[in-house]
């Protein structure tokens, strides 16, 4: 059985994420992800109602077209996690295979609304939910296993090819976090185990590999978000907070702290309730009863009316927008398009990074602007990252011990200096390191 890797998307980009493997005539893809500024860039497109060739031409979601030099029959698609780098284009491209779709409870559900709010998928994937720890026999020959690990998103994982000749595994995303808030901690006993039964190959994320030292727990965010938020708990002013809408453990921290200090958290915004509801129904967290959300916009400014009328002080809304993005909670908030109005003295946090891309920066840059304007005190940096640092990726390679290594999830530059990386532990480029363009592929021995 030969087998061979093939680069579909995000591998000299920052989003839509998708990888094929083939072992013999059989084919499985890992993730069919977005990339979010190619469609921002595209004022009036509308992901939901668009064809997919037309999503494809401007790059917002994976060429699968590459597939077709593939020879063989794809028997899952597999999602790693329920980011929409990792998920987005599921609706537009699953329905061209005659595959089950295979993910985490929390996954498998997001996937299911993303299905589900598609005007023009026509498919009957089936929808299979496998728990981390769990295996799914795909083939006589191909075993597809889920190992726990921690990510800015709950319910993650590496899934696991096993195949006749080693495991394929797939690292798209992950931080060696040991004391996380929600969840447990990576599965180290069972990737020592990998490790130990033969690594054939390790696709790996190289997004903060230029990043020294490990990445910090989320138990450090949720110090600095506590460490600022109740520093004002007799504060009058305002106190908003913007987050990534997928950061369940972000969220709950800033819930927490908000009741703490006698606030009511108020979420804002249709992702932001996508997710955090999806997650409380799932049993996955809970989130202080005093706690509400809403996504609708016409909702959620009833509710900001509501807020001014009741008092700034004794609400702390957390929010979409900060990468700045139009239409975002945020960005309309100092835009001055909600009834909502920030005043001299009010806070506002950012408990995310930007991004990396140039619009995230402009947009940030003008919503900051913005705030400062009239008076807001910008609070930035209370978080950390959910990909893995240098040290996180030494230590990955020190459990599995992969004969070859293929740089995913980012740019070529982050691609070229994991290979760099690679190279100072014995690795060598185009032997054992495969440094992989969208739509190219590689033969592992």
């Amino acid at each position: 059985m030969d087998i061979e890797i093939m680069a579909v998307g995000g591998y000299d980009e920052v989003g839509r994420n998708m990888t094929a493997v083939r072992c013999g005539k059989e084919i499985v893809i890992f993730d069919m992800g977005l990339r979010l500024d190619q469609v921002m860039i595209h004022e009036d497109a509308e992901i939901e109602g668009m064809n997919t060739a037309d999503l494809i031409k401007i790059r917002a979601i994976p060429d699968d077209t590459r597939l077709s030099s593939l020879d063989g029959t794809v028997k899952a698609i597999v999602c790693s996690h329920g980011h929409l780098d990792h998920i987005g284009a599921v609706p537009k491209l699953a329905q061209k295979y005659n595959a089950p779709i295979i993910s985490t409870p929390y996954t498998t559900e997001l996937v299911r609304q993303q299905i589900a709010g598609d005007k023009k998928y026509t498919g009957n994937n089936q929808l299979f939910a496998l728990k981390a720890g769990q295996r799914y026999t795909l083939s006589q020959s191909l075993v597809l296993e889920f190992v726990r690990t921690q990510h800015s998103i709950i319910d993650a994982v590496t899934p696991v090819l096993h195949t006749p000749h080693g495991a394929i595994v797939y690292a798209l995303d992950f931080k060696l976090d040991r004391t996380p808030v929600v969840g447990e901690p990576p599965d180290f006993a069972r990737l020592r185990q990998i490790g130990k039964e033969g690594v054939l190959a390790l696709i790996v994320e190289s997004t903060n590999i230029g990043r020294k030292g490990r990445c910090p727990s989320e138990r450090v965010a949720r110090d600095l978000v506590r460490d600022t938020i109740t520093s004002y708990e007799d504060d009058k002013n305002a106190i908003v907070v913007s987050t990534f809408s997928s950061h369940i453990a972000r969220i709950k921290t800033i819930a927490e702290c908000a009741h703490e200090i006698g606030r009511k958290p108020v979420l804002l915004g249709r992702s932001m309730e996508k997710y955090t509801v999806t997650a409380e129904q799932m049993k996955l967290v809970s989130f202080p009863e005093t706690t509400s959300v809403f996504g609708n916009r016409r909702t959620v400014d009833r509710t900001l009316r509501r807020i001014m009328k009741g008092g700034k002080d004794t609400f702390l809304p957390i929010v979409t927008g900060h990468q700045g993005e139009p239409g975002s909670i945020l960005t309309r908030i100092a835009t001055g398009d909600t009834p909502y109005m920030l005043t001299q003295g009010d806070k506002v946090m950012f408990s995310a990074n930007i991004i990396p891309n140039p619009m995230n920066y402009g947009q940030r840059y003008l919503v900051e602007a913005r705030l400062r304007l009239v008076g807001a005190r910008v609070f930035d940096d209370l978080h950390v990252s959910g990909h893995a640092y240098r040290e996180d990726h030494y230590e990955l390679l020190q459990l599995l011990q992969p004969q070859h290594l293929v740089p995913a999830h980012g740019s070529m530059m982050m691609t070229a200096e994991y290979t760099q990386f690679a190279g100072e532990l014995g690795y060598t480029a185009h032997s054992t390191v495969h440094v992989l363009r969208n739509g190219q592929r590689v033969k592992i021995n």
